[in-house]
């Protein structure tokens, strides 16, 4: 089986942005069967009365509003029928964070991942019936450009091996492994 992966550059919070990458799917491939929502930003670093209503803002629009456009026009597509598609359904999955099920990281970023594992949950019993699946990835610390001056401070300080020692695996994982349960979660 021939894999195709359709992707355009653009701001995963723009309405026009995300309707046009699933329109694009179903011209070019004439179905779509799964979306990986996985923008996100860690927002300001402040403590909550430091923290500035537009980053507070800015990290709600990159982090949920882009999951919800995803869901909302990804789940449109996929509702679509096709020669190679005779019945509706996919798979669109979002990555939120174990910082929306317990505490963590900032405020903004927190509430934020939250929002984004509520919206799965909901959108899962909207969906039913229609065969599109709806999860969220809520992975603990990974080794991303996005928590570089965490391991750099680890790093400098010695204390690399304490980084996810509170989470089950008692460590910090590594992108590879994010991306396997998201090809998992794709078939």
């Amino acid at each position: 089986m021939i894999t195709q992966v359709t992707v355009i550059q653009g701001d995963a919070a723009d309405d026009s942005t995300i309707s046009t990458i699933c329109e694009r799917a179903i011209k070019e491939e004439g179905h779509l069967d799964f979306f990986f929502a996985n923008a996100g930003i860690i927002g300001s670093g402040e403590t909550i009365p430091n923290i500035p209503e537009e980053a507070f803002m800015e990290c709600m629009r990159v982090n949920v509003l882009s999951c919800f456009l995803a869901i909302k026009h990804s789940s449109k597509a996929m509702a679509i029928t096709s020669k190679g598609k005779e019945e509706s359904g996919g798979s669109i999955l979002m990555t939120a964070s174990i910082a929306g099920l317990r505490n963590g990281a900032t405020v903004e970023y927190s509430a934020s991942k939250a929002a984004v594992n509520s919206m799965a949950k909901t959108a899962a019993c909207q969906l039913a019936g229609s065969n599109i699946r709806v999860n969220s990835l809520c992975p603990g610390i990974i080794e991303t450009s996005m928590s570089a001056n965490i391991f750099d401070f680890a790093k400098s300080r010695g204390t690399m091996g304490k980084l996810g020692q509170s989470y089950p695996l008692q460590r910090y994982g590594i992108p590879e492994e994010v991306a396997q349960l998201a090809l998992f979660l794709a078939s």
